[in-house]
């Protein structure tokens, strides 16, 4: 039996950077893979924006520094489109910000984070195994892996992702709603230049989002019903980007696709218990929301930030996989991510409505909004983290 002081299963983003937060304390962690992540050839499907407040989080654990600025994309403007004429216009000049947050590829974080994981004097690493049993047993928890090794800590870390192994076996509950849709994503050249400016159109047939990459490029995430995502997904790659640029307007002009078109089911996940006795959720395992606000990895991030910091200013003598300990981070979690839930999935079944007489309410409500800079001001920087 292999003792710790905290075990973390799954070594995503959320894993990792909560793993890498801790490197200057004195625990011992034992952190649990099947597969580490791996450099794309060419360009990453899978995009994240990043707030700034998540940014300042990177940076202060050494791993921002290292990451290539030239696959780094500042967001200096968006612009969001109702389907009835209303139209929101955001600015970093206008909000007194350097950048609305950063656009950038997923396994480029994820390859630094574990980069820095494996100079990481206290963490040990288990790869190419998935754990099989686990048990909580008064004073410790206990995990199990497929070749028999034996694990053993005080606190238990399941960022396993929305269909979490270390949730499930606990017994905390996941409440799903399926939306019957698919995110479509794939990364396109532009004949027009970005000007680092994001786009995101609500549509009769789901919600459109273009994201600034670095040169002339740009990431789609589209989020429509299931059966025009398979369709989209099936499209030869000079048609789906003739399909994109027209949805879009022409406002990058002409397109071509650089990525394949991928599709990924979405749904609302609330887990009301994130914690139990020495067990603890981040990122995925403890929340979904709709990909229209970009902010899934954004809460992940601010996870794995609050309870590395309550784990790092926690005395000697406390008990890290104590329940009151525990709830002490979930309680400093629920507000924001309650508050996202709340308004993404309000947001989605706003726009989704056909009702007649809801779509002049919807777009003038946006047009309101434009005209008001103290809503629109604090809007933006709540997303940025800074409120």
């Amino acid at each position: 039996m292999s003792c710790f002081d905290l075990i973390i299963v799954g070594g995503g983003l959320a894993g990792a950077s909560l793993a890498v937060a801790l490197r200057d304390s004195r625990l011992r962690i034992a952190l649990v893979e099947y597969q580490p992540p791996r450099r794309s050839d060419g360009w990453d499907a899978r995009i994240y924006a990043v707030s700034p407040a998540n940014v300042d989080f990177l940076r202060d654990i050494g791993v921002w520094k290292h990451l290539d600025a030239a696959r780094i994309t500042p967001i200096r403007a968006m612009q969001v489109f109702g389907d009835g004429g209303g139209e929101l216009n955001f600015s970093a000049f206008d909000t007194a910000v350097p950048d609305l947050g950063c656009i950038l590829e997923s396994s480029l974080m994820a390859c630094e984070l574990w980069e820095s994981l494996k100079r990481q004097g206290n963490v040990q690493l288990f790869l190419g195994q998935r754990p099989v049993a686990q048990r909580i047993d008064g004073n410790v928890a206990e995990l199990r892996l497929e070749d028999g090794t034996a694990l053993q800590a005080r606190l238990l870390v399941g960022a396993d992702g929305r269909d979490s192994w270390v949730r499930e076996t606990a017994g905390l509950l996941a409440q799903n709603r399926h939306y019957g849709e698919k995110g479509v994503v794939a990364n396109f050249s532009c004949s027009r230049p970005h000007h680092n400016t994001a786009w995101q159109w609500f549509r009769a047939d789901g919600v459109l989002a273009w994201l600034p990459l670095a040169g002339q490029h740009m990431s789609m995430v589209w989020s429509v019903p299931d059966a025009l995502a398979d369709e989209l997904v099936a499209l030869p790659p000079a048609e789906l980007a003739a399909r994109v640029a027209a949805a879009g307007g022409y406002g990058l002009g002409e397109l071509q696709t650089v990525t394949p078109a991928a599709a990924f089911p979405l749904r609302l996940m609330r887990v009301p218990q994130m914690v139990a006795p020495r067990l603890a959720l981040v990122g995925d395992a403890g929340h979904g929301i709709h990909p229209l606000s970009g902010h899934g990895i954004n809460l992940g991030f601010q996870d794995a930030r609050e309870l590395a910091a309550r784990l790092l200013q926690a005395p000697a003598w406390q008990d890290i996989g104590e329940l009151g300990f525990l709830e002490s981070y979930q309680r400093a979690r629920r507000e924001e991510i309650v508050l996202m839930q709340t308004t993404t999935d309000g947001l989605r079944r706003l726009f989704a409505s056909s009702s007649p007489w809801l779509k002049p309410l919807r777009n003038w409500g946006m047009g309101l909004t434009e005209r008001l800079p103290v809503a629109k001001n604090l809007l933006v920087r709540y997303a940025l983290g800074a409120i």
